[in-house]
């Protein structure tokens, strides 16, 4: 399971440090496999409104989405059966590292139609393992408002084993 220093500081209602948070974790018998720090790594992924979808000519599953972003309209070639026209989402520019796929994201043409961007999935942006269709973002922020700083995903991360695996260690003990 992976968390943000500070959604735990949230739900737990902290202002303990990094450090002792690992510690009280430990204590309580939680298995800490490591920790590192997520600014940047989201930092290019900004809101963006899906102004137009339409079915693509040339495929069957694919739609080709005109996307309001904050440097302007771009059409990108998608996938997700979840794209709508009006829908708000996560975009990711030409020339985007993409975590969850480890891919260098270019301008291409996709069965013929041109692609200059992303919408993207959870399992996208690596924060989960869901890729069932694009994030669809509250309409309340803006076009351009980082997708990181509004889900605070830029902080800290702390990755904790599975309870599965840790009962595996406990009987493997015995």
């Amino acid at each position: 399971m992976i968390i943000t220093i500070s959604w735990l500081k949230e739900h737990l209602k902290t202002k303990a440090n990094e450090a002792k948070i690992i510690d009280q974790l430990t204590n309580i018998g939680l298995e800490v496999e490591n920790t590192k720090e997520n600014s940047g790594q989201l930092s290019d992924f900004k809101i963006a409104k899906i102004l137009k979808a339409e079915k693509h000519p040339n495929a069957d599953r694919l739609k080709v989405c005109k996307v309001e972003t904050s440097k302007g309209n771009v059409q990108v070639v998608c996938g997700a059966p979840n794209a709508k026209s009006g829908m708000f989402g996560v975009f990711a520019p030409s020339d985007t590292y993409i975590p969850g796929t480890n891919i260098n994201l270019k301008k291409s043409e996709i069965r013929g139609v041109e692609s200059n961007g992303m919408l993207l999935s959870e399992r996208e942006l690596g924060i989960s393992d869901e890729h069932e269709g694009i994030i669809e973002i509250d309409p309340k922020y803006n076009i351009g408002d980082s997708f990181a700083d509004i889900y605070g995903l830029n902080l800290s991360l702390i990755h904790i084993s599975e309870p599965t695996r840790l009962l595996s260690m406990e009987y493997s003990v015995l």
